[in-house]
């Protein structure tokens, strides 16, 4: 941890505060995957209308995030990002006062905006904020926040459903979800918007567009879709996995242990420990040679999975890998995206390459049902999820490398560790 002690208060205030806000996403987003058996009864929903609810959610984080991104290189990161959490802790407490399906359904999606949109306004804030040199570790460890508000979610649903009735418990929870947020913004009210560089010719020409305009300039289309391919590959296999893999695994081989806490303990830690190994590794080996390793560890992990005769013990020890290596992927994605493109774009290009692959992404879990149709399903899982997460691997090839890339003029209070400019090439010349 010798970096964390170089780095400067602000710096640290700012990778902190970013964390908080993604483990509190987390916590709102897994509580409800929690209380799906609640609602149902409460209200009388089938499954597929508690679906309808996450899958809405989802959605509308992506859609979010593209507007987070714009809004972002229009009002300032820091604005951007207090909107985001200011907008998601009102629809956290409202979703909580809900009277009916319809209305939590409304509210859900609503919030699902500021849920997404936090991510971009928060990688690209801290991006700018973090000296190169670590900028890589500081984004996979926001990106464990993640897998500690998983966490959190189980142990606060514990408690609430064991004190109170499961048709109050799950509105307590949601309540509960709000509160932190609120402190959060708190925190962040202090927090410097990052110095811009002195805009070259290329940034004025691509500023005096609408940002949504700018990051399919000639300049820079070329990364707009390479990364809108990345995130379409890493978002694919994953939604893939975690949609048909446990499905696969009860029916079809009949293994008991994915319902227990053991497994789910094992897969947050899979998760966590991912995260951090990516942010470590992706600062030592870069971008691409880290996003290129996870990934092809993925493919050959899931395909070990369903080819290989496994019973309850080996596929709980597989567990961890498979976690480990998705986990590691994401972990990449912020400070490639944000090192790929200029300030007055940044936002909405991040935005972009992330979320695009989000909502296109839903198609591979549906291509896998279909091909289940002439082949087992475990078949078509192993090769849709090696397709996806072989996009990932040939889009990273088209990429140059980006580790130690200057994207802001200098770092508040934060001076490079060896009293010299921080070296790269300027962020929109690929």
């Amino acid at each position: 941890m010798n970096w964390y002690r170089e780095i400067s208060p602000t710096e640290k205030r700012t990778l902190w505060t970013c964390f908080g806000g993604w483990a509190l996403d987390a916590v709102d987003t897994q509580a409800f995957s929690l209380v799906i058996p609640a609602l149902i009864a409460t209200w009388g929903i089938g499954n597929g209308q508690a679906g309808l609810i996450g899958g809405a959610t989802l959605v509308a984080g992506a859609l979010g995030g593209l507007l987070a991104g714009i809004l972002s290189d229009r009002f300032g990161r820091v604005r951007a990002l207090q909107i985001t959490v200011l907008w998601f802790s009102l629809f956290t407490l409202l979703s909580a006062c809900a009277q009916n399906y319809e209305q939590l359904l409304v509210l859900k999606s609503l919030q699902g905006l500021g849920f997404g949109g936090e991510w971009t306004a928060g990688s690209v804030l801290l991006s700018e904020t973090i000296r190169a040199q670590h900028r890589g570790k500081a984004l996979g460890i926001v990106q464990s926040a993640w897998g500690f508000g998983w966490a959190g979610a189980v142990l606060l649903y514990a408690i609430v459903f064991s004190w109170v009735s499961p048709e109050w418990a799950w509105r307590v929870l949601f309540a509960a979800g709000a509160v932190p947020a609120v402190l959060v913004l708190y925190a962040r009210r202090n927090l410097p918007e990052p110095p811009r560089d002195a805009a070259s010719a290329t940034d004025r020409k691509l500023e005096a567009k609408l940002p949504v305009v700018g990051i399919f300039d000639r300049s820079v289309i070329r990364t707009t879709i390479v990364g809108g391919l990345i995130g379409l590959g890493a978002h694919g296999g994953y939604h893939a996995i975690t949609t048909w893999l446990p499905t696969y695994l009860k029916t079809e081989r009949h293994l008991s242990v994915l319902g227990t806490g053991g497994y789910l303990a094992v897969v947050i830690a899979a998760f966590i420990c991912g995260c951090f190994a990516s942010a470590w590794l992706q600062d030592r080996i870069g971008r691409r040679k880290n996003l290129i390793l996870f990934a092809i560890c993925c493919a050959v992990t899931v395909n070990l999975y369903v080819f290989l005769p496994i019973g309850d013990t080996a596929m709980l020890v597989l567990s961890f890998p498979l976690g480990f290596f998705s986990a590691g992927i994401p972990a990449t994605l912020g400070a490639l995206f944000n090192e790929l493109y200029p300030q007055g774009v940044r936002g909405t290009g991040v935005g972009f390459c992330y979320n695009f692959g989000r909502i296109v992404s839903a198609g591979f879990p549906v291509l896998v049902g279909h091909m289940g149709n002439s082949m087992p399903i475990g078949s078509a899982l192993g090769i849709d999820a090696g397709a996806a997460y072989g996009l990932v691997v040939l889009a990273a090839l088209l990429l140059p490398e980006t580790k130690g890339r200057r994207i802001a003029a200098v770092n508040v209070n934060a001076p490079d560790t060896q009293g010299t400019p921080q070296q790269g090439t300027p962020a929109h010349r690929v």
